[in-house]
């Protein structure tokens, strides 16, 4: 019965598929079905070429879907493009891209960089920044010591934390990192003499700072003291400082600008709103020991428009702010909370963003005291006045201009590519 089960099965099967003789073995011998009289033979088998699949076997392959990242990883693999005619291509990424991917999600792995070339780590530096590996707590500090550690200016030689005391506070171990930085721009942060970032100031890291700007920080005489000690005593720390702003700081007196002394390389300094008394003696003193002379006009290096944070790590930087600023974003219980003390009359206290002004009432009382190097070459000179030198203000201005059209054009084009720009860089 089971015998005649798998021939009728076969016989029916042969309607959609030739799939040839059918072979049967019964009692130790074996039959052929002789399929055009429905009965079978007692005959030898002969010799036919055997074939796997036939001519309309088609095969659809599977990908096995166990969770997000490994999809995303194997797919990864792959750039798909559309041609001209609107179908869909795809082309393997080369080894380079596979690796350096690689590389970037265990980026907080690599033992050193020291000896590897500055080009290869550029890539791998902004291929982890995309993935914002460095903002993460723990691994990030440790990935991002490991560039700073082995390229140091590279991968940022001027950072702008200007009213940003919240990233300092967050991101104190990272900006620590940060190794020969020439221009730190850390004003109305309000950090105080105790802070451990004006410690870190005095540094070997930091000894390559040239431009330093501690405007509206809470310092005092005891602030300079311990700040100036290393150059006073070791001859180290900031010893190479060419620029430093200390205004809106009420709290420095006489007695705390005797610490600056020491700063012969100083070409540039500004002490306009501290709590002087005698300015004269002041002056007198700064232009008889270190040669400054006091500026009857602001002085460019103080506008703070030139400090910018440049280097690789400078979108990182604005990651750390976003981040610090998505947080601030107040909550809807908080909205409601709000909304619910308005209703009952109940009045609270609003926490605002405190800004910097350039321009405090301290320093219009007492004047601007900003001094200059004369005698040095390269010397940074002040400002002319508006009319001996309204033209070149013009000039500068229209410059300045220009230089942010073209950064701001380039900024475009490297955003807006085309299907074309798309191809050729997926071809790298």
């Amino acid at each position: 019965q089971s015998w005649s089960r798998g021939m009728s099965y076969c016989l029916h099967s042969e309607r959609h598929l030739d799939t040839g003789p059918i072979y049967v073995r019964e009692n130790g011998k074996l039959h052929v079905v002789n399929q055009g009289a429905g009965g079978v033979q007692n005959v030898a088998p002969k010799a036919r070429p055997f074939s796997l699949f036939s001519r309309s076997f088609s095969v659809e392959l599977c990908m096995n879907r166990e969770d997000d990242r490994a999809r995303r990883q194997r797919t990864d693999h792959f750039i798909f493009t559309y041609t001209k005619e609107g179908n869909l291509r795809y082309s393997a990424k080369s080894l380079f891209s596979l690796v350096l991917g690689y590389i970037s999600d265990n980026v907080d792995h690599i033992d050193s960089l020291i000896g590897f070339p500055e080009q290869i780590a550029e890539k791998l530096f902004s291929a982890a920044e995309a993935r914002q590996k460095f903002t993460e707590p723990v691994t990030g500090l440790r990935a991002l010591q490991k560039f700073t550690e082995a390229y140091g200016s590279l991968v940022l030689c001027s950072l702008c934390l200007r009213n940003r005391y919240l990233v300092i506070s967050e991101k104190l171990e990272e900006i620590k990192s940060f190794r020969e930085l020439t221009c730190l721009d850390l004003s109305c942060c309000k950090l105080g003499d105790e802070h451990e970032l004006l410690e870190h100031l005095t540094k070997e890291a930091l000894s390559s700072v040239k431009r330093l700007l501690l405007k509206d920080n809470s310092l005092s005489d005891a602030g300079l003291r311990r700040m100036t000690a290393p150059v006073r005593v070791l001859k180290k720390g900031l010893d190479n400082l060419l620029v430093l702003d200390l205004s809106c700081n009420p709290k420095i007196t006489d007695a705390g600008i005797g610490y600056l002394l020491s700063f012969k390389k100083l070409n540039c300094l500004d002490i306009s709103g501290t709590g002087l008394k005698d300015v004269d003696a002041v002056m007198k003193r700064l232009h008889m020991q270190i040669g400054l002379v006091h500026s009857k006009v602001p002085l460019k290096e103080f506008d703070h428009s030139n400090c910018k944070t440049e280097g690789w790590a400078e979108q990182t930087v604005l990651q750390w702010e976003q981040a610090v600023m998505e947080a601030m974003k107040p909550q809807d219980n908080l909205r409601s909370r709000a909304a619910t003390f308005h209703f009952y009359g109940k009045t609270h206290r609003i926490e605002e963003v405190v800004k910097c002004t350039l321009v405090e009432p301290e320093t219009k009382a007492s004047g601007s005291l900003q001094f200059y190097k004369e005698n040095v070459q390269n010397c940074h000179l002040p400002l002319k006045k508006e009319v001996a030198g309204s033209h070149e203000l013009k000039n500068n201005k229209k410059r300045a201009l220009a230089e942010q059209e073209t950064e701001r054009t380039s900024k475009q084009k490297h955003l807006c590519l085309t299907v074309e720009d798309w191809d050729l860089l997926n071809t790298y």
